[in-house]
């Protein structure tokens, strides 16, 4: 995986490689862009009265960092065949953690076209699935992996508490999209929005939907700027990601001037340059909500 940077496809382009890994006989998946390296197991350092998710810490290259049990966190038994059993490091969020997976198998190149939407009997505000892959006559899951990091530490997600110290000011007239394709974090974020006085929010459960809706007030004949000041969209959605989403805004004669801003747990030093690549007009790391709120003020208020 050190090299995989080689691999990394071009921003926009609405695709994404995959890394596939077994829970089980059960068929999972991780974005590659998220994978810092996969490696042998090493024995953790137990941590007294931690998470009942968290197996202890591991150092790795001097860090120290958290080992998540990912069958534990998915409501699966242990691993039949241990020796088989991977360390996945990842970091999301601006935070690095490694998730313990029973196999990891090979890395796939596929479209976020390819990944469905879950369905709504499994998906819910605590469901941890974002999309199902069909490929080689297998399902592959992907997972929500922020959501099973705040069921761990809430803290690491959303709180309105941090939009309140902004202070209020007059914002109730100003419309903005969001695509985001997590229940949970479109509550949080309908609420954190409601919260520093944007009332007016359209959610969108993907790109494609945000960009359809974008297209039916041009087709109207209607400015856009009366009808939204401002995107904010996610990067990891099915159908179309925010880099594409983003991409397709700047090359709309209509649309182009309109502020997009990316918020997403890819947001790190390393990747920025993808978003800066498409034309996102700024880029935040979740969960900081408060500097969200503060970059929505710079270019609308």
């Amino acid at each position: 995986m050190e090299n995989k940077k080689g691999i990394l496809l071009e921003s926009g382009t609405n695709e994404l490689e995959i890394v596939e890994f077994l829970i089980g006989d059960n068929r999972f998946a991780i974005n590659v862009i998220k994978v810092k390296e996969i490696i042998q197991p090493i024995a953790p350092t137990k941590v007294p009265h931690a998470h009942p998710y968290i197996e202890g810490i591991i150092e790795l290259r001097g860090e120290v960092l958290p080992l998540i049990d990912l069958a534990k966190a998915l409501g699966f038994g242990p691993s039949n065949n241990p020796a088989q059993d991977k360390y996945i490091v990842a970091e999301f969020n601006q935070q690095k953690v490694v998730f313990h997976v029973h196999n990891v198998t090979q890395i796939h190149r596929i479209s976020w076209k390819q990944i469905e939407k879950p369905s709504q009997m499994y998906q819910g505000l605590e469901g941890q699935i974002i999309g199902v892959v069909k490929l080689n006559g297998n399902m592959i899951l992907l997972l929500d992996f922020e959501k099973i990091f705040v069921d761990i530490n809430p803290q690491s997600g959303i709180h309105v508490d941090r939009v309140k110290k902004l202070g209020q000011r007059d914002r109730s007239n100003k419309k903005l999209i969001v695509a985001e394709d997590s229940p949970l974090l479109r509550k949080l974020l309908h609420d954190t929005l409601a919260e520093a006085g944007y009332v007016y929010v359209e959610f969108f459960e993907n790109g494609e939907d945000a960009l359809n809706y974008l297209q039916s007030i041009v087709e109207k004949g209607k400015p856009v700027e009366s009808e939204v000041q401002l995107v904010i969209t996610d990067i990891e959605m099915p159908q179309m990601d925010g880099h594409h989403l983003t991409k397709r805004i700047r090359e709309h004669d209509k649309l182009k001037h309109l502020p997009v801003v990316i918020f997403s747990s890819l947001i790190t030093d390393d990747l920025r340059h993808k978003g800066e690549r498409v034309g996102a007009t700024a880029q935040v790391s979740k969960p900081e909500i408060a500097e969200l709120v503060q970059v929505i003020d710079q270019y609308i208020l």
